[in-house]
């Protein structure tokens, strides 16, 4: 059964992390708390599939995550020509100069922390930003498949990948072509792990700094669920304590 065989090699690579990302775990965690305690923020920018859903806004989660939204979109509505040309599509991650556009409209700052999410961490967008937030005095902890991107070419002009560009690197220990289960009679493999190891990684990281802020005497803002009786106005609470704050 193909759901067992995923449930057993997904095992292993949440086992990889835990054998081998424990120290990038509590580099990350140390230098996010140190941010947040001197008025820096914690920035989430996920060129992937998870981590701006699954680290912004989720119970139990620090409200000290803050997305970098960016939307990049040309309305040119026409009518049909016979003679209109197959275009190439341009993917907002391999835009030339967008990167440091993104990094002077947001509001980062030095001192703050920039957290980059791209699995192959070869494309422009991932790279740039993680090279020029550095300049920009920012902490950059990136967030990558290693193997993965060892394995492919960087479409960035200086020849590096995510994990040769940023301060921090955590490995999300996927495979070559982040596929978990090999399928007789496909050519590819199929159930990726990158999205549930970036989630793996991304709560453990929040919960040493939870641990971390509770230690020097700072209490974070944590979303209760809406579900939960009384969230409204706990919520409401802990947000204000996180303007005023910081954590």
């Amino acid at each position: 059964m193909l759901s067992l065989s995923f449930f057993s090699n997904m095992k292993q690579v949440l086992e990889q992390i835990e054998s081998t990302q424990l120290s990038g775990i509590e580099e990350s965690a140390q230098a996010i708390t140190r941010s947040l305690v001197n008025g820096g923020i914690w920035h989430l920018l996920d060129t992937g599939h998870m981590l701006m859903y699954e680290g912004v806004g989720r119970t139990g989660g620090l409200m000290a995550v803050r997305p970098v939204r960016v939307t990049v979109d040309v309305s040119n509505p026409t009518r049909y020509r016979e003679t209109d040309i197959a275009k190439k599509k341009v993917y907002m991650d391999e835009i030339e100069g967008l990167p440091a556009f993104i990094v002077n409209k947001s509001n980062m700052q030095a001192g703050d922390i920039l957290m980059i999410g791209s699995v192959s961490g070869i494309n422009v967008l991932p790279v740039e930003m993680a090279l020029y937030a550095r300049e920009m005095g920012l902490t950059v902890i990136g967030i990558t498949a290693v193997a993965y991107s060892e394995f492919l070419k960087s479409a960035h002009k200086s020849g590096k990948r995510l994990f040769e560009a940023c301060d921090i690197v955590l490995d999300n220990c996927s495979n070559v072509g982040d596929t978990t289960v090999q399928v007789e009679g496909l050519d590819v493999g199929i159930c990726p792990s990158s999205g549930i190891a970036a989630a793996y990684l991304l709560w453990a990281i929040q919960a040493r700094v939870v641990e971390l802020l509770i230690e020097a005497g700072k209490a974070p803002s944590v979303y209760m669920s809406n579900h939960m009786p009384g969230a409204g106005p706990y919520n409401s609470e802990a947000w204000t304590k996180y303007e005023k704050e910081g954590y």
